[in-house]
């Protein structure tokens, strides 16, 4: 069965790259931010998601909850991805502005994971504004995850219909 000019098989493995790609590069980026400017362990970064799900209990389930949120995670990116990419199968401009698009993609989730997903979920409630936290997760959000959604996606069907 087929969708446009790409396969199911085709589809399926470019999600699979974009989401270990993209998903590896952001949970990289929120290790590395609130390792180096809070001292944060990458364990608790893990149970911060976990959180969403499981509220406070996250941060006391130890290596479990953060094993837990790690494939919350890629469970997300792997959403995200798969809008993106079947999104791209009907609607061509996703692919032929890859950089534009893949830039507006990630404003958007950005904006889905902070003032949506987030305040409905467990977390609690959130902190302050900070001005540096809001720019590195924007920035991580545009050139980590959309673009390299966009980019992914572009070059996967590229390969597959000259193939």
């Amino acid at each position: 069965m087929e969708i446009g000019k790409s396969s199911w098989r085709d589809l399926a493995l470019t999600i699979l790259l974009a989401t270990v790609v993209a998903g590896t590069l952001d949970i990289t980026d929120a290790c590395l931010w609130w390792g180096i400017t809070k001292g944060v362990p990458p364990e608790r970064i893990f149970q911060s998601i976990a959180s969403g799900l499981l509220g406070k209990a996250a941060f006391k389930g130890g290596a479990q909850t953060a094993a837990l949120g790690l494939a919350l995670h890629f469970a997300i990116m792997t959403v995200m991805v798969a809008v993106y990419v079947l999104a791209s199968q009907r609607l061509r401009v996703l692919t032929r502005r890859p950089v534009l698009m893949g830039l507006g993609y990630g404003a958007a989730t950005y904006v889905v994971m902070n003032y949506v997903v987030l305040p409905l979920s467990q977390v609690g409630p959130r902190g302050p504004f900070v001005l540096p936290s809001f720019i590195n997760g924007l920035a991580a959000h545009l050139f980590l995850v959309g673009l390299t959604i966009a980019m992914i996606a572009t070059s996967r069907e590229k390969m597959t219909s000259t193939a």
